[in-house]
């Protein structure tokens, strides 16, 4: 079935027009992310070439999707927004707060039963304002939105990093947070730096153990966690031609891994095999009217170089399979090097688990290969030696996967199926084996391995790998295995070897599924009330933050300067905490736990300058904003790495923070501290960093001026009384300073609403 078809054809109606127009306005052929681009525009006139990198542009997005962690705090705001309906198709998929444990049946029914009241709000604000709902249990939402909702060509958002899976459909879809979903939802445009162009030209074809996801892995290597902050990066050649399009989808996936606006690939016979597989064979129809407008014009194919910012060629023939980690997504070794790098690390050797699944890797198609090591394992009596979880990545795929007999692979195996949902991936894991802190090793085919992200331990060692290598490992129990020239010893005593792996793209039966968990949305919401009890510890209405009083800010305190990493996970962790995504007040217990003090290399544990005593971050901001002080987080590089969780943004806000001076942001949470009336700017000479001292005052004297372009200054007073002047960079345009002023972008729309 092909949702929102009437959407997606006037889309393409309109595309080669827009094309040609943007193509003029731009003086050159163009890529297919400036096709993309240009022909979302919000005033639907491509009439000029928009500089890369520099200009704010405002955009008209096709869709919107929210995971069930997100979703509550944006559905909040536009519960507040004053509408009686989206304005764009719009989806909420329930895939993060169910707990890996037992297993899917029971996992699913604790999950209904433990966040029952999240789910009845969501499902019920959903049928109010016409959002499309997916029960618990449907899916991950990235592999549900790419067998339902993505087209090429299109552009959607997402309340969650990991949107750009959907690129792997030839779309150019964001993460954002849920306030930019807010704009859209309540039929404003979308505002985005126009962004900077990445050229992948792949070659070849992949050989026996590599997989797509060894392309990205390879791209993270070379890119780094911040090298695609501000950028697309766009696959092509022929290369390109030879992955399926969840190959595609699994390179886009962990493109926000390297900070990455979006990443997508152009239009190819593997995407019409996918929709057509998936019944979509009217888009598949569509699409190929207007096919050459999907893909980038062959000159700029030909002569990248010429029209990309930066340009980087693999050749999939020669590429080899990789892990990446510990504790960061970029540290990518080639199997078979491993256990050189481990030893010299001290990396625990031992593998204890190995987890197949995530929006990154859970297609059919990843199950299929990862099955073929399993099976191999099976015949050739070989025990494996490390636990085994699976997480498919919807109800279709497991479904299906039932019937064609891949689970009861990895069932004969040992291996606990999960639900259809995250799990693992994003810290909802009770992990039985492992008490406190121990040290360990874990691998799997997820996108992030930061420390603490998989099962709340600092001393978990994880590393990304596709599900085939992540399956042969865990059967070899070692970090030091190679496949592709080491053998295993059976139960028989026997020395066997593991052939490659074997995958199929699509099921030859085709996909099925009896149930696929969505709900509609009545066509009338206008009688559905939305009852939030003021005793709940998961949902809390919103209250609005208060404008700026606009004059200078002064007297404000340093309430940590966190050192080195600090992702989103250190700012507003996941895992237990997830059941407060809905409620502002509780989850804020959690600000800035896990960022690691400068000071005293600690986490959670900082200077108050009211006492002079050492406390937990949160419980010391809120005894600043009860005696109505100011304060201010300072920063490393790279600052709000990871999710799209706007959570990193509120928390602080709602404590009371006023201010977050970083060397460098990552790109979503830049716009989330915009979006939510916060300070964000960052080090005009990052040395600066380095004067900051435990018990400082900042004064911004000359915030009443803020403007767009202006720097502003900041006197730092030491507690000797000694005195530093420093500057600081802001990229703030006019509309941005507004929400500064109004106290959020979501005060601003109400405003506007009522004007």
């Amino acid at each position: 079935m092909a949702f929102d078809i009437d959407m997606i054809k006037e889309v393409y109606s309109q595309m080669s027009e827009r094309v040609d127009k943007a193509r003029e306005a731009v003086g050159k052929p163009l890529t297919l992310s400036e096709k993309i681009l240009y022909s979302h525009l919000w005033e639907n006139k491509p009439n000029q070439k928009f500089t890369r990198g520099k200009d704010y542009v405002d955009f008209a997005p096709d869709r919107i999707a929210c995971q069930d962690a997100t979703a509550q705090m944006a559905l909040l705001q536009f519960m507040q927004a004053g509408k009686e309906n989206v304005a764009v198709p719009t989806t909420v998929h329930c895939d993060h707060l169910i707990q890996a444990k037992q297993g899917a049946v029971k996992d699913l029914k604790r999950a209904n039963e433990t966040s029952n009241e999240v789910f009845d709000f969501l499902e019920s604000v959903s049928s109010k304002y016409g959002i499309g709902f997916w029960k618990p249990g449907a899916g991950i939402i990235h592999q549900v939105v790419l067998e339902n909702y993505a087209f090429p060509g299109g552009m959607m958002i997402g309340t969650d990093s990991h949107t750009v899976n959907a690129g792997g459909l030839g779309m150019l879809a964001i993460g954002v947070g849920g306030a930019d979903a807010v704009d859209v939802m309540a039929g404003m445009p979308w505002e985005l730096k126009f962004p900077k162009l990445i050229g992948v030209k792949l070659t070849g074809a992949p050989q026996g153990w590599t997989a797509a996801k060894d392309v990205i892995l390879k791209v993270a290597e070379i890119l780094t966690v911040k090298g695609g902050t501000g950028c697309i990066v766009e696959y092509f050649g022929e290369g390109a031609k030879n992955l399926s399009c969840t190959g595609k989808g699994t390179i886009c996936n962990m493109g926000a891994e390297i900070g990455a606006t979006t990443s997508t690939f152009g239009y190819d016979d593997s995407m019409e095999r996918f929709l057509r597989a998936t019944d979509r064979n009217e888009i598949a129809d569509e699409a190929n009217k207007i096919r050459e407008h999907l893909t980038g014009d062959q000159e700029v194919y030909e002569n990248p170089e010429a029209y990309f910012d930066q340009v980087i060629e693999i050749d999939l023939s020669t590429l080899r399979p990789h892990l990446n980690g510990p504790f960061t997504p970029d540290l990518a070794t080639p199997v078979g090097e491993l256990g050189e790098k481990a030893r010299k690390n001290d990396w625990p050797i031992k593998v204890d688990w190995g987890l197949i699944g995530s929006c990154t890797n859970s297609s059919y198609e990843d199950l299929t290969r990862a099955a073929s090591i399993a099976q191999q394992a099976v015949d050739k009596k070989l025990i494996p030696k490390s636990d085994f979880g699976i997480n498919p990545g919807s109800e279709q795929i497991r479904f299906t996967a039932e019937r064609d007999g891949l689970l009861k692979v990895f069932e004969d195996l040992g291996a606990t199926i999960f639900t259809n949902a995250c799990g693992p991936c994003i810290g909802q894991w009770d992990r039985s084996d492992r008490k406190g802190d121990e040290k360990n090793t874990i691998v799997h085919s997820f996108n992030r391995n930061f420390s603490k992200r998989a099962d709340g331990n600092p001393n978990t060692h994880a590393f990304v790998g596709s599900p085939e290598m992540v399956a042969a490992i865990a059967i070899a129990g070692r970090l030091d295995f190679d496949p592709m020239n080491d053998t295993l010893i059976n139960e028989d005593g026997e020395e066997v070897k593991l052939d490659a792996p074997q995958g199929i793209e699509l099921p030859e039966l085709g996909f099925d599924v009896e149930d696929n968990g969505y709900l509609a949305p009545k066509a009338d919401g206008s009688s559905i009330n939305i009852k939030v009890n003021p005793d709940s510890n998961r949902i809390q209405l919103l209250d609005p933050f208060d404008p700026w009083d606009g004059d200078n800010l002064m007297g404000a305190k340093l309430l940590i300067k966190a050192h080195g990493k600090c992702t989103t996970d250190h700012i507003s962790m996941a895992g237990p905490w997830l059941k407060y995504r809905g409620h502002l007040d509780n989850i804020s217990d959690n600000c800035l736990i896990g960022a690691v003090n400068a000071f005293n290399m600690k986490t959670n544990f900082v200077k108050s300058q009211l006492d002079g005593k050492y406390d937990a971050v949160p419980k010391t901001q809120r005894a600043y904003k009860a005696e109505g002080i100011p304060t201010v987080v300072v920063g490393d590089h790279n600052y709000g790495e990871g999710s799209s969780r706007e959570h990193a943004a509120m928390e602080p806000r709602h404590l009371g923070v006023r201010v977050v001076l970083v060397k460098s942001f990552a790109r979503i949470h830049e716009t989330n501290l915009k979006k939510q009336g916060m300070l964000g700017i960052t080090f005009d000479k990052e040395s600066d960093y380095d004067l900051i001292q435990e018990d400082d005052t900042f004064n911004f004297v000359d915030l009443k001026d803020f403007a767009e372009g202006k720097q502003l200054t900041i006197e730092l007073v030491h507690a000797d009384g000694s005195k530093d002047t420093i500057k600081a960079n802001h990229t703030y345009n006019a509309t941005q300073i507004g929400w500064f002023r109004e106290g959020s972008a979501l005060n601003m729309i109400k405003k506007q609403n009522k004007a």
